[in-house]
């Protein structure tokens, strides 16, 4: 029989809602459509347990977790017609280090803990970090704020055998994904590379927070993409696209004698399904490692990150 992996979630938002609906889902219907991986280490895609959860809005915490995930400005399809209770209820998380011992206590029976709260955060991101090593449980950090390239955290989680991912998860198929591609093609293919931009436009919170602070983000994005050539539009906010995010890709080159090649991509996606695509994969390989022993760092996460240890910050 199958241990499940259990994992503690901080940020109940758009997210998290798609990737709780999602464990219900592939539950329910055994379905591999969009699924990357079936299986790492003998777990499947459902095989994944909710213990605890933390958010910081009223309407959020207090609240079981399949009803906190529906709540605004969450705009995430529902997957299913309906979600029985998760019987797992929103805890206050964290807003600085105070509380931290109440954070500690709850992921008693977790073994991974899982930041998916907004970027732009980098002391709290490292509180939640510093309590899952007091905890004994490994830790993902889906944002771009510096956590597993900071050196002393990752030495302090290598001793302690517990496994540290980060930072910043590249989304299943997004724009960083897919440009990246496109210029590996040109240099496998002997084109000269001039100029090149991105533009993206989503209608989440997550948006919305990094519209107003960008911090690591654009960095990030440069680490993803592998090139200091790209130009990165400032990210646009627009509410009327929910969880649908679109980007605008542009590339020219020079081929044989110079002569030009100019290329323009649309990519419109769901973007929090993006997420939870690449998401479940890393919760498993946490949990993987944790059971093995193998602490720090481990290798298999880069292909999933936009900016792995030892990229800039």
């Amino acid at each position: 029989m199958i241990n499940n992996a259990k994992v503690a979630v901080v940020g109940v938002g758009n997210n998290t809602s798609a990737l709780v609906q999602g464990l219900a889902y592939y539950r329910a219907t055994g379905s591999e459509v969009g699924v990357h991986r079936p299986s790492i280490a003998g777990l499947g895609v459902g095989d994944i347990d909710v213990v605890a959860a933390f958010a910081l809005s009223d309407d959020k915490v207090g609240k079981d977790l399949h009803e906190a995930i529906f709540a605004p400005p969450n705009n995430v399809p529902a997957l299913l017609p309906s979600l029985p209770p998760a019987g797992v209820t929103v805890q206050r998380g964290l807003v600085d280090e105070t509380g931290a011992d109440r954070v500690v206590a709850a992921l008693a029976g977790a073994e991974v803990l899982l930041y998916s709260a907004p970027s732009g955060r980098p002391e709290t991101a490292r509180a939640y970090a510093a309590a899952a090593l007091r905890a004994g449980v490994a830790f993902i950090n889906t944002t771009s704020d510096p956590v597993a390239r900071d050196s002393s955290l990752l030495d302090a989680f290598a001793a302690a055998g517990l496994p540290l991912i980060g930072d910043d998860l590249a989304s299943q198929f997004g724009t960083s994904v897919l440009h990246r591609t496109l210029l590996r093609l040109l240099d496998e293919r002997g084109l000269t590379l001039t100029s090149t931009y991105q533009v993206n436009l989503g209608g989440t919170e997550d948006f919305r927070n990094l519209v107003e602070n960008p911090n690591t983000k654009k960095q990030s994005k440069v680490n993803a993409v592998g090139s200091d050539k790209v130009q990165m539009a400032p990210l646009g906010y627009l509410p009327q696209l929910r969880s649908q995010k679109v980007a605008h890709i542009n590339v020219e080159a020079q081929g044989w004698a110079g002569t030009p090649v100019s290329l323009e991509v649309r990519l419109r996606v769901d973007d929090p399904s993006g997420a939870a695509g690449v998401n479940v994969d890393l919760i498993r390989v946490a949990a993987a490692a944790l059971r093995s022993g193998a602490g720090g760092y481990p290798a298999e996460a880069a292909a999933l990150l936009k900016s792995p240890p030892g990229t800039a910050v």
